[in-house]
């Protein structure tokens, strides 16, 4: 049986093939086109699950959205009926909605097919469901509490949810206005962070600020017996796009957030290429505490409601990697199952194992154990790009290579690190990486001025043996998909000093040898020369999205300071190639 998952006309569009219950690829649309977060149709990646699985169109037995424009619709009556001005907008927003509705036209305009061979059932699933199923099944639990939260999905920001066998029971909804990822996102606006994805660097910054305005942010979001409530005071009335406008051609843009209530209180806004403040860093520091306070509370919630100590989470807001790392400390919870892709792409695989299990009754037997889940490129396929490029290059045996590599890290040099399949969600996981000391003092400013041109207080993630984690870090709980922040032991920050953020943490990934046994094995390389059983790990790219085929890696090689890549068996560097160096 296939199943052809979908996220479409919704922030990071993608799609998943799910063949008898086994998620077998997955990808989003903006690894394939390259624009940041697309927000159409995913026709690139519906065609990349066809040939990942050798199938035409008309194979596949169902199709699954994770999103249901006739959700919650008594809710949007009633928020309607109180606000009548607001009537036309939600009109306008509701026909928006219904497009997607029609996926078989879509599929078939898209695949230029005749919707009359299609013989898929089409299922559609309400956001937030779709987003606590992409975590409960693909976790190896029988029996969870489900948490889903972000900026909004079909009306609603918070789910709470009983996950037992092949059920999610919906406990509680939090619906619109009320929303945690669109408080998160107005505070970020309003210092000067106001692209869509922002939301993730201001977590960066928060530690540089003091606790200045926690309690004036505390009025802005109250807690309640019952969760939470946002003054509405201080933002923009909810408007036809929910806070966020998909545009005719995929790319997403954020509507302003915050009111004048906010410039009353706390001065001018920041503008987007404006010096950053103390008071900025400070509105950070308060945003994210009260960010974890609210979710711990909300949290401890769901924990009364379910008594299970297994956490399967999902929904942007739980990409808050900070937040992932401390509820151990702050709520009953013993154990966290996110997915890698726990943001709006993993609705895709929400929907389509919702499918399977819940609607077709299928027993479950998949369990996610890694991230790889995007396309591979065969040695031909690299090195024919390499001669393209008019690189010289050597080919290696695996040990050699992973020797080689290892040593140049060991130099303090730069790799571009491209190996097998490609990563599933927004994190470089050791497949599409640049890898690079985590123990130079100035690594950070290196990969800054000569590669990555990013915001000066956003850390660098270290990736760790898992079985030497807690020698390193002050929790055990392992963090394979890069989702969990934890404190650096004091006697190894300055080991780990390139990857130790200015509060003494860092957001890790922790390698077995069963997950990735090329990268595991390159990082035990470097640990017997080092001593150092981590590596620096940021994603393979320049400002745009994380590279997938070997010729966006060789051409992001090329123009940037990089000083070596070892894509598959190929090792290339930088210094027998200055003719071809174009970057600065």
């Amino acid at each position: 049986m296939l199943i052809l998952g979908l996220n479409m006309f919704h922030a990071d569009a993608s799609a998943v093939i799910v063949r008898d219950g086994e998620v077998v690829f997955a990808i989003a649309e903006e690894r394939l086109n390259r624009i940041k977060h697309f927000g159409g149709f995913p026709s690139l990646a519906i065609e990349a699950c066809l040939r990942s699985v050798g199938a035409s169109i008309t194979d596949i037995d169902h199709v699954a959205v994770g999103q249901d424009s006739d959700a919650n619709l008594a809710k949007k009556v009633q928020y309607t009926a109180a606000n009548p001005a607001k009537i036309v907008n939600l009109i306008r927003l509701r026909q928006r909605k219904q497009r997607s509705r029609d996926v078989r036209s879509l599929i078939a305009q898209a695949l230029h097919t005749d919707p009359k061979q299609l013989r898929f059932r089409e299922h559609h699933l309400e956001h937030h469901i779709a987003h606590i199923a992409s975590a409960y099944y693909c976790s190896p639990w029988e029996k969870a509490a489900g948490f889903s939260y972000d900026g909004s999905g079909d009306f609603v920001s918070t789910m709470m949810a009983r996950c037992e066998g092949n059920e999610i029971e919906v406990l509680k909804r939090v619906f619109l206005p009320h929303s945690l990822g669109t408080f998160y996102t107005m505070i970020c606006d309003f210092i000067g962070y106001n692209k869509y994805g922002d939301e993730g660097k201001v977590m960066g910054l928060a530690p540089y600020g003091k606790d200045t305005f926690c309690k004036p942010i505390s009025e802005i979001v109250r807690l309640t017996q019952d969760g939470f409530q946002l003054n509405l005071k201080y933002f923009q009335p909810l408007g036809s796009n929910q806070g966020m406008e998909i545009r005719d051609d995929g790319t997403v843009s954020l509507a302003r957030h915050y009111s004048e209530q906010m410039v009353k209180l706390f001065g001018e806004p920041r503008g987007a290429e404006a010096e950053l403040s103390q008071r900025d860093m400070d509105l950070a520091f308060a945003m994210q505490q009260r960010f974890e306070e609210t979710c711990f509370h909300l949290l401890k919630e769901l924990y009364e409601k379910v008594k299970v100590s297994n956490l399967a989470m999902a929904g942007g807001c739980a990409l808050n990697s900070v937040a992932n790392g401390n509820l151990f400390f702050n709520t009953p919870f013993k154990q966290t199952w996110i997915q890698p892709a726990a943001g709006d792409e993993g609705l895709a695989i929400g929907a389509a194992l919702h499918t399977y299990h819940s609607v077709l009754k299928r027993p479950r037997a998949y369990v996610m154990k890694h991230s790889y889940l995007g396309p591979e490129f065969s040695e031909t396929e690299i090195e024919a790009a390499l001669n393209q490029a008019g690189l010289q290059y050597r080919k290696m045996e695996r040990e050699p290579l992973l020797d080689f590599v290892a040593a140049e890290i060991k130099r303090g040099n730069v790799v571009g690190w491209f190996q097998g399949r490609m990563e599933w969600g927004p994190r470089a996981l050791g497949n599409r990486s640049i890898l690079a000391h985590p123990g130079l003092p100035n690594m950070k400013d290196v990969l800054n001025a000569r590669i990555k041109r990013r915001e000066w207080f956003r850390p660098f993630a270290p990736s760790i043996l898992v079985e030497r984690q807690s020698e390193y870090f002050e929790h055990d709980h392992p963090s394979p998909f890069m989702l969990h922040v934890y404190k650096i032991r004091p006697e190894k920050r300055a080991e780990l000093c390139a990857v130790n953020h200015v509060d003494n943490t860092g957001r890790l990934q922790t390698v077995s040898r069963d997950e990735n046994p090329l990268y595991y094995d390159l990082i035990g390389a470097f640990a017997r020369m080092t001593g150092i059983p981590v590596l620096l790990n940021t994603s393979f790219n320049e400002n745009e999205p994380i590279v997938c085929k070997p010729e966006e890696a060789i051409d992001c090689f090329k123009r940037t300071r990089m000083d070596v890549l070892a894509i598959g068996p190929y090792f290339v560097s930088k210094n027998q190639n200055r003719s071809e160096e174009t970057g600065g």
